[in-house]
């Protein structure tokens, strides 16, 4: 099997947009205050977070719906349900199960619940890209 970088751009693109509007959604809304909480800063002013936070987690979210796109096209996965099982099956093992790895370290007070905050999310967008560039191959 080789690589196949063959990739839509519309797709990666629309993918993105799509993660990071959830992802602000999700963490300024959903799960704010329960964020808040399991970094043990719940009495703290919500955070400000600057033009570079928003940069970085687009930037990353694009690398993601990249490699996603890259093994999809790869592995011609090209109908929209097995794009989604794709995006479950990427989504829990590998970005939900990296997230407890990260968090396992002193500098996060309570890594099971911090990955039971944000796995979702990382979860639904890994879903979203297997339908997205499914959908638009």
């Amino acid at each position: 099997m080789s690589l196949d970088f063959d990739i839509n751009p519309i797709a990666v693109i629309v993918a993105t947009v799509a993660c990071t509007l959830l992802g602000g959604l999700y963490f300024t809304v959903v799960v704010a205050k329960p964020y808040a909480a399991v970094m043990g800063r719940e009495n703290e002013p919500a955070w400000q977070p600057p033009a570079s936070a928003f940069a970085g987690q687009f930037v990353s979210t694009l690398l993601v719906v990249l490699t996603s796109s890259v093994l999809l096209n790869s592995l011609r996965i090209t109908e929209i349900g097995t794009g989604l099982l794709f995006g479950l099956v990427v989504g829990v093992g590998h970005l939900a199960a990296q997230t407890l790895n990260i968090a396992i370290n002193p500098n996060f007070p309570h890594p099971f619940r911090y990955t039971a905050i944000n796995a979702p999310y990382f979860i639904a967008c890994s879903v979203i890209t297997g339908a997205i560039v499914t959908a638009l191959a």
